[in-house]
């Protein structure tokens, strides 16, 4: 098994300290007609991460794909200058960030895309994605080209055996997308539900753990839609239900605001005061190494042919 970042294949315990669901350069100015939801000024984005790397951060899984500003090369650019792995994404986001030439594809087109990003590279650059993501469902209901880009995602997951992460809007349809993935026979254990520290309700969180999913309590720091507090709370509600193996973190900035230069909880925060208040409630050191670093190891490796096989 390996990791592929936007520098090559590393081994999975290189990867270190890693937060499982970022954005380094996004635009979602086309759709929400807000230009603080444009965040792709390199400097700035890399400045901020300096905070990430100094409390110990080595990796960056950049959930952002084709219709989101995507763009690898600049990816590359923030890997070489902060000595940091950076996971590059391919896939689509959601109804209607979808690109325009892709709103009317078949499951079969966006799994021969896809496939062909993560055998070839991304956009003649050569790099190659290490993840497909973040794939996503709308406000609890599948879009119709939600579930034509989630039968091709779960396609080209099977195809290369790349992790495939997910957006569950506010948390919803976390189940229903368990669900789906099962019935089409993809690993469970290849999949990562993302933003379910969004879901209040703590016992679908538990049939996620308990299907055999990682979970990605991604979007600490952003307060607006939950106190950490709160998460807090949760979290700690899953290690007691012994899920310390499948829990991952992350803050989700999409916006300029989100930068700490601005005023934002910045890159650093699950290090920074998240990771302090788990060990004031009583979190090992050994628990903290899982959520912040084993898990994502295992999450984000790519397994071989033969594993596959054996799997499925």
């Amino acid at each position: 098994m390996y990791i592929q970042t936007v520098l090559g294949k590393i081994q999975p315990e290189q990867l270190g300290i890693c937060a499982c669901h970022e954005h380094l350069h996004v635009d979602l100015s086309r759709i929400k007609q807000n230009s603080d939801t444009c965040l792709q000024d390199t400097d700035l984005v890399a400045e901020d991460l300096k905070s990430f790397v100094a409390y110990g951060g080595r990796a960056i899984v950049e959930v952002t794909n084709d219709g989101m500003g995507r763009d690898v090369g600049k990816l590359a650019e923030i890997s070489r200058r902060l000595d940091l792995h950076i996971i590059a994404s391919t896939g689509c986001y959601k109804d209607p960030f979808i690109p325009e030439d892709k709103q009317c594809w078949s499951r079969d087109q966006f799994a021969g895309w896809m496939i062909g990003e993560i055998e070839n590279g991304i956009g003649g650059t050569g790099i190659k994605p290490g993840v497909i993501g973040e794939i996503g469902s709308s406000l609890n209901e599948f879009k119709p080209i939600e579930v034509e880009l989630f039968h091709g995602a779960i396609t080209a997951a099977r195809h290369t055996g790349l992790p495939l992460s997910t957006h569950t809007t506010l948390g919803t349809c976390a189940l229903e997308q368990v669900e789906l993935f099962a019935r089409e026979n993809l690993p469970l254990d290849q999949v990562i539900i993302g933003h379910q520290d969004l879901n209040r309700q703590d016992e679908v969180v538990l049939e996620v753990l308990q299907a055999g999913a990682f979970v990605a309590m991604d979007t600490i720091g952003k307060v607006n839609y939950r106190s950490d507090e709160s998460r807090l709370d949760s979290l700690l509600n899953y290690l007691e239900h012994g899920y310390e193996d499948r829990i991952l973190l992350s803050t989700d900035l999409t916006r300029k605001s989100h930068l700490r230069a601005f005023g934002g909880q910045g890159y650093d925060v699950v290090l920074r005061t998240f990771i302090p208040a788990l060990r004031d409630r009583g979190v090992s050191d050994t628990v903290i190494e899982k959520l912040l670093a084993l898990n994502p190891q295992r999450a984000f490796s790519i397994r071989n042919k033969e594993a596959r096989s054996h799997a499925l």
